[in-house]
């Protein structure tokens, strides 16, 4: 989870630049890079309707309780306090991304989203692109990971949207070991998306998202949680691609009934 709590250092927002002269050259599947989980989620419209992916069971304690429900699923979907800029400026370079259109949108319009809705999708990719033009040396891993009621026509929105962001940052699909900060450079490169859905094999710019596994432990167990990452770390490490670590630690439904009304953070995240 990306904290709040105190000013981030400057060094933090062109980490990549300042990196030493020897890793430039390194691929990037060999380089630790800190993401966020959920990363649109310092956001969640209370107001909104419930995400299309919520069970029934959700869906009716919502249309009982209505906004008592509401705040109360808030403190167990938000994972992030800070937004895309903040998280870019703390370093954050991996972003956690999951897509959902609104039932009866007559827009189509594409929001964030995470059990309810957060802000739309240009938002964010607005705020990122801005960070990426003051920071040239700076490069961001977009997963598009999930997908909720979108459709053809909102797939080819999206992708239209990222070509009018981000335009000539985008970096098309090579071999994973080809990246490098210095290939990135040469290029003028500095967004690489990554996309769980057929579209991706008909975008230049989108990088099938096989090409990203995110294995999930499940557990509320840290020691489980361990195990399950040096196992996935060694195991990815060997294949030479790139993968994300999910140091996150998954509520059971007995865990959210039991601090129903505490929520995420004082429920199970370890100070």
């Amino acid at each position: 989870m990306a904290s709040s709590h105190g000013k981030s250092e400057p060094r933090f927002a062109d980490w990549m630049a300042n990196l030493p002269e020897s890793m430039h050259s390194i691929p990037l599947t060999n380089l630790a890079i800190p993401g966020s989980h959920d990363s649109f989620s310092f956001y969640i419209d209370e107001s909104s309707p419930v995400g299309p992916e919520q069970t029934d069971a959700v869906q009716n304690f919502v249309s009982v309780f209505g906004t008592v429900a509401k705040k109360l699923m808030r403190k167990w979907l938000a994972t992030q306090t800070m937004n895309f800029s903040s998280q870019l400026e703390a370093g954050v370079r991996f972003f956690d991304l999951r897509i959902s259109t609104k039932p009866r949108d007559p827009d189509n319009e594409l929001f964030f989203a995470h059990g309810l809705f957060s802000a739309t999708v240009r938002e964010g990719l607005e705020q990122i692109s801005s960070f990426l033009s003051a920071h040239a040396r700076e490069v961001v891993f977009l997963d598009f990971n999930h997908f909720y009621g979108v459709q053809n026509l909102h797939h080819e929105k999206l992708v239209s949207m990222l070509r009018d962001v981000f335009g000539e940052k985008l970096c098309p699909v090579v071999f994973a070991q080809e990246v490098s900060l210095q290939y990135l450079w040469e290029n003028e490169y500095q967004v690489l998306v990554f996309y769980h859905s057929p579209m991706a094999l008909e975008v230049p710019f989108l990088w099938p998202g096989q090409m990203m596994p995110a294995p999930w432990a499940n557990t509320t167990d840290p020691d489980k949680l361990i195990q399950f990452l040096q196992a996935s770390v060694a195991d990815r490490r060997r294949k030479g691609t790139f993968f994300v670590s999910q140091v996150v630690l998954t509520p059971k439904a007995s865990t959210v009934m039991k601090g129903v009304a505490s929520g995420l953070r004082e429920t199970i995240t370890e100070r």
